[in-house]
């Protein structure tokens, strides 16, 4: 059985869309998947055990990207295709079967949209695959014998970003001896490219103690390290969902972003709103005893919840 998988471009919609993957996969694990996907969200997908094949959308101009996608895809009986895109290309393609999401937005959470296309209830929660050798270099960076405080400072928007001396204040306190986290190291991550750096810098340098994994890793290695924290707390990014996905508690940091949209999905996840009305909120109306406190209270549920 051959599945075609249009995910997004993005991260975060990439994450969010491997629940479905997931469930596909069980359901027919014999199947061979192709997955199409944006170049920066090829690490979401490489791991996964039954793909055969995974491409990713290089933009040209006048969409003719999607002209070489399809030359790709055409000489190929499918047995379902699945496009999260709303692409016509779902349309071109010899299938037996084809599920084509609604276009536009919808109120709800992007799961919900996402489960609805195949009719699975409850929506699959994202899940994330890694190798053996991303277990290992996140091992090496964040050995045993603490716990670990990830931070994500960084977003694809600076209307998304809480500011720096409040990430460092946090994270000063909740490391400290009668902290929720105690000793804990404090690892700072963020994704290639000058714009993530830039972002990152203020808080580096309020925390010279804290390892710097900005860029240095790919998104399975990311995600291995996420599994590794004791909590992630980070703006609303592709990274926050990575968290998630990977099981880490994870608490997200929200102000001009819905968050009962995309908010972030998994079994230790949360997310915290700035003041004002939920999606219109600006970061720097987020009080860090807001964050302090809920921060705290999903460490002490995630202590309570098996691994």
């Amino acid at each position: 059985m051959r599945i075609l998988f249009i995910s997004s471009t993005r991260i975060g919609d990439a994450v969010l869309s491997t629940g479905l993957l997931d469930h596909l996969a069980r359901k027919h694990p014999d199947a061979r998947f192709t997955i199409v996907c944006g170049r920066v969200a090829e690490g979401v997908f490489r791991r996964m055990p039954q793909l055969e094949r995974l491409i990713a959308i290089e933009k040209r101009r006048y969409s003719l990207h999607w002209l070489e996608i399809w030359g790709a895809l055409a000489f190929t009986r499918w047995d379902l295709v699945v496009d999260l895109r709303a692409s016509a290309i779902a349309w071109l393609l010899w299938t037996r079967e084809r599920r084509v999401i609604q276009g536009g937005r919808r109120p709800g959470h992007r799961l919900t949209h996402l489960a609805a296309l195949l009719g699975v209830s409850p929506p699959p929660l994202p899940v994330i695959c890694t190798a053996p050798e991303d277990v290992a270099r996140a091992a090496s960076l964040l050995p045993a014998g603490r716990p670990w405080l990830v931070l994500g400072p960084t977003a694809n928007w600076h209307r998304k970003v809480w500011p720096a001396e409040r990430f460092a204040e946090l994270a000063l306190r909740l490391t400290a001896p009668d902290g929720a986290l105690p000793g804990a190291g404090i690892a700072i991550l963020g994704g290639p490219g000058d714009q993530e750096r830039s972002m990152a810098t203020p808080l580096l340098t309020a925390l010279p103690q804290a390892l710097d994994l900005v860029g240095k890793l790919d998104l399975p290695e990311v995600a291995a390290v996420m599994a590794r924290a004791a909590i992630f707390i980070g703006n609303d990014s592709g990274l926050m969902h990575l968290a998630a996905a990977a099981g880490a508690p994870t608490l997200g940091l929200f102000g001009p972003t819905p968050s009962d949209e995309y908010g972030p999905a998994g079994p230790k996840a949360r997310a915290v709103l700035a003041d004002g009305a939920p999606g219109h909120g600006a970061m720097e109306d987020l009080p860090l005893a807001r964050v302090l406190d809920t921060a705290a209270t999903l460490l002490g549920e995630a202590a309570r919840v098996p691994a």
